[in-house]
C-alpha cells in the first residue's frame, strides 16, 4: 500500500519502494503508549465477566442473583438469569457503539491525539465510579463512561499506530492493539482469580486497577507527536514533514511525505465519502468490512470472553476453576496473537485470514456436535422456568 494511512486508488504507487527509514525511539514509545488502550478494551472485557462471578459484586449490587447463585436447587443455566446483571455488561458496549459514531468526526478534524486523550479521561472517570459505586446508578454511569472511553480509545488508536508504523512493518505494529487487547483480557483474569480471595470487597480492586491503562494512555496522549498525515490533513505540512523526518529518523522522506499529502488532497477530493461507499464499484470492500467483523462476532467468541467465569460456573465449575478455566483461554488468545504478529508482514493478512476462518470453521463444527450428542439428551429442559414457560 503506498501512501500513509490512505492508499487510495490513484496515488503513485511505485514511490512506496523508495521509502526510508526505520524503527525510531519515537516509533516505539509511540506505538507502545498507544496500545495501551488496546488493554483497556480487554482489561474491561477480562474483568467484566470475573466481577460478575464474585459474591461480595453479586451481594451488593444483584443479592436476587447472589441467593440464586448459592441456591442448590436452581438451575445452573438460570442463576444469572437477570436483567440488571446484563445491564450491568452490556450498558458499556452500547455506550461504545454510540461513542465511536462521534469519535469518528473528532479524530478526522481534530487529530487522532485528542480522540486518544478523550478516550483516557472517560475510562478515568469510569474506573473511578465503578470501584467507588455506593448503588447499581452509580455502577451503570461508570460502565457508560467506560464505553464512551472505549469507543473514543478504539476508533483512535489502531488509526494512530498504523500512520506512525513504518510501511515495512506497519501489520506487525498495528496488532500492538490486538496484542494489548488480549494481555488486558489475560491480565483481567489473573487479576479476577486473586481478588475473589479478597471479598467483599475484592470486587472494587478488580474494577479500580483499570485506572492505571487509562492513566498511560491519557498522560501518553498528551506527550505523543500528532501523526504525519493527520497534520497533513488539516493543512500543517510543515509541521508534519518535521513530525515525518522525527520518527522515520531520516531527513530523505520525500517520497512518503509526497504519497501523504496527494493521498490527502485526493481524499479531500471527495465531497460525499458516505455516499461514494454505497457506489457500485465499492460494494465488495464495505460488504466484507461489515461481514467479517459480523460473522467472527456471530461464532460466539465475544460471549465466550464477556461472560467466560460465568460460562464455566453454569457448566457446573466451581468458583476457582472458572477463573482458572478463564485464565487459560485468555492465555492461548494472547499467545496466538503473538503469532500473529511475527508472521503477519511474512506471510501477508489474506493468508491469516483464510487459516484463522478454517480453525474457526472446525471449532464451531465440533462444538455443535458435542453439545447435540452431550446437552441435548442428557439435559433437554435446560432453560430457565420463565422461559420455558413461554415457549
Amino acid at each position: 500500500m503506498a501512501g500513509g494511512h490512505f492508499g487510495p486508488a490513484g496515488v503513485a504507487k511505485e514511490r512506496a519502494e523508495q521509502y526510508q527509514g526505520r524503527v525510531t525511539v519515537s516509533v516505539i514509545i509511540a506505538c507502545v503508549v498507544a496500545a495501551v488502550g488496546g488493554s483497556l478494551f480487554g482489561y474491561d472485557i477480562g474483568i467484566s465477566g470475573g466481577v460478575t462471578s464474585l459474591d461480595g459484586f453479586l451481594l451488593k449490587f444483584f443479592p436476587g442473583v447472589y441467593e440464586k447463585k448459592k441456591s442448590v436447587h436452581e438451575n445452573n443455566y438460570c442463576k444469572y438469569n437477570d436483567q440488571g446483571l446484563s445491564s450491568f455488561t452490556s450498558s458499556l458496549y452500547l455506550a461504545g457503539l454510540v461513542a465511536s459514531l462521534i469519535a469518528s468526526p473528532v479524530t478526522r478534524t481534530y487529530g487522532r491525539r485528542a480522540s486518544i486523550i478523550c478516550g483516557g479521561v472517560s475510562f478515568l472517570i469510569g474506573a473511578t465510579l465503578n470501584a467507588s459505586a455506593a448503588n447499581l446508578a452509580m455502577l451503570l454511569l461508570g460502565r457508560i463512561m467506560l464505553g464512551v472511553g472505549i469507543g473514543f480509545g478504539n476508533q483512535a488508536v489502531p488509526v494512530y499506530l498504523s500512520e506512525m508504523a513504518p510501511t515495512h512493518l506497519r501489520g506487525a505494529l498495528n496488532m500492538m492493539f490486538q496484542l494489548a487487547t488480549t494481555t488486558g483480557i489475560f491480565t483481567a483474569n489473573m487479576i479476577n482469580y486473586g481478588t475473589q480471595k479478597l471479598d467483599p470487597w475484592g470486587w472494587r480492586l478488580s474494577l479500580g486497577l483499570a485506572a492505571v491503562p487509562a492513566v498511560l494512555m491519557t498522560v501518553g496522549g498528551i506527550l505523543l507527536p500528532e501523526t504525519p498525515n493527520s497534520l497533513i490533513e488539516r493543512g500543517m505540512q510543515d509541521k508534519g514533514r518535521r513530525v515525518l523526518e522525527k520518527i522515520r529518523g531520516t531527513k530523505n522522506v520525500d517520497a512518503e511525505f509526497e504519497d501523504m499529502v496527494d493521498a490527502s488532497e485526493l481524499a479531500n477530493s471527495i465531497k460525499h465519502p458516505f455516499r461514494n461507499i454505497l457506489i457500485k464499484r465499492n460494494r465488495p470492500q464495505l460488504v466484507m468490512a461489515i461481514l467479517l467483523p459480523a460473522f467472527q462476532i456471530l461464532t460466539g467468541i465475544n460471549s465466550i470472553l464477556f461472560y467466560a467465569p460465568v460460562l464455566f460456573q453454569s457448566m457446573g465449575f466451581g468458583g476457582n476453576a472458572s477463573l482458572y478455566s478463564s485464565a487459560v483461554t485468555g492465555a492461548v488468545l494472547c499467545s496466538s496473537t503473538f503469532m500473529t504478529i511475527a508472521t503477519v508482514d511474512r506471510v501477508g493478512r489474506r493468508f491469516l485470514l483464510i487459516s484463522g476462518g478454517i480453525q474457526m470453521i472446525i471449532c464451531q463444527v465440533n462444538k455443535h456436535s458435542l453439545l447435540f450428542h452431550v446437552h441435548w439428551p442428557e439435559n433437554p429442559d435446560y432453560l430457565c422456568p420463565r422461559i420455558t414457560k413461554t415457549t
